[in-house]
């Protein structure tokens, strides 16, 4: 994190001059200003190059999942409910928690606290361990009263994007771990069984049939560029994890391309409105605003052009037209949650209305996760024993026609 000197004034006068690490330079200012300080000067030093901090800001491997984050807040959120000081509270769970990224995190939340600094504007330092949504609650928490109750709200929200993810998780290992143990198979058909046969079928003399000439061509293609071949497909691999990650118009064409999927882009687009109207739903009821709500449950749909489409519905609302007709314009999202919204709306129940569409979709993708699977282990497997079929067909045709073959 980038550290900063500020000077300021505080409520009671007194001039405060003091070196802070900070996420950003605005965050810093919003809370000295929530603070009541009057500044007089925010400047953001240069980092030490030689001088290298590894603590635990630094992401650990594996980093902090949506479980890790739904089990310290619904033990939090019980024991303050319970009774137990905060300060008390996050520092026993620091001592328990397996994951050492949050651990040391808690930790140091813990000791911001204890010198009287906000829990969540303390979470909010830690933006790679604590995520938005987490730390809005906790503001509206403690504004409300209701930090206790928050907490638990985070839990609940957590373990369901838990459960999203384990679920995609679960339809895309199964078809991933077919394909690579059938391009090993056949990998090894091609590079050591082949050959065999082709010093075998040479020796005979002859011409071989075309599909037996073909499987030779490419074992022999296969041995004399393996080295190639394997690095073509790491560098490939590297590149578009690059551009994935770095250039924001081929991630928007990657994720667009992922919509028009047949099968796949229901399962994305299920997906997308479960995380959004489970978003939506969790800080509506809480009290969060609702352009800060668009904000956080944009980010969480895990597809740009569903983000986007967001995006111009918060702007849409924001000038005033009903969310129904915002969403509605965006022709991204479907009927069903337009309509549902707008009875939400029309009720002033909008916090129920997006939690049944939450429950709705959560339901919708786990059937369809379901149904890909079923549909996807006969195609696999009709595809995977095809080839192999016809690699093995190719193989042993010339023994059907060892007479041919042989050149008397």
């Amino acid at each position: 994190m980038p550290r900063f000197r500020y000077r300021a004034f505080s409520e009671d006068g007194s001039f405060v001059e003091q070196e802070v690490t900070y996420p950003s330079h605005e965050l810093l200012i919003s809370e000295l200003q929530q603070k009541g300080f009057a500044i007089v000067e925010v400047q953001q030093l240069e980092e030490k190059k030689k001088e290298r901090s590894w603590s635990f800001e630094i992401p650990l491997f594996g980093g902090v999942k949506d479980r890790d984050i739904s089990i310290f807040c619904r033990q939090l959120g019980t024991m303050i409910n319970a009774g137990v000081n905060i300060i008390d509270a996050i520092n026993i769970l620091a001592e328990q928690l397996p994951n050492k990224q949050l651990s040391n995190a808690g930790k140091e939340v813990a000791k911001m606290v204890s010198e009287g600094m906000s829990l969540s504007a303390a979470m909010r330092r830690f933006p790679k361990v604590f995520p938005d949504l987490v730390v809005n609650l906790a503001k509206v928490g403690e504004e409300t009263g209701n930090l206790d109750t928050a907490l638990i709200r985070s839990a609940d929200y957590y373990e369901k994007m838990a459960m999203i993810k384990s679920k995609i998780k679960s339809a895309s290992f199964y078809p991933i771990f077919v394909v690579v143990i059938a391009t090993i198979i056949v990998t090894g058909i091609l590079y050591y069984l082949v050959p065999t046969f082709a010093e075998l079928y040479k020796s005979l003399g002859g011409e071989l049939p075309l599909p037996t000439q073909m499987l030779v061509n490419a074992s022999n293609a296969l041995r004399n560029n393996l080295v190639l071949i394997i690095s073509s497909i790491v560098l490939f691999s590297a590149v578009f994890r690059l551009l994935y990650k770095n250039n924001y118009a081929f991630r928007k064409s990657v994720h667009a391309f992922s919509l028009k999927v047949p099968k796949m882009g229901e399962l994305v687009l299920k997906s997308s409105m479960a995380k959004f109207a489970r978003t939506m739903a969790t800080l509506f009821a809480s009290g969060v605003s609702l352009d800060r709500a668009f904000d956080i449950a944009g980010q969480v749909t895990g597809n740009v052009i569903i983000k986007e489409a967001v995006d111009r519905a918060k702007k849409s609302v924001i000038e005033g037209k009903p969310m129904y007709a915002s969403l509605e314009e965006t022709g991204i999202f479907p009927k069903l949650v337009i309509a549902m919204v707008r009875v939400g709306e029309d009720t002033g129940r909008l916090d129920e209305m997006l939690d049944t569409i939450a429950r709705f979709y959560e339901d919708e993708f786990d059937r369809a996760v379901e149904g890909m699977i079923k549909l996807i282990e006969p195609a696999l497997m009709v595809f995977i024993g095809g080839i192999v079929g016809l690699i093995l067909i190719a193989l042993y045709l010339p023994i059907f026609k060892m007479g041919e073959l042989i050149k008397g």
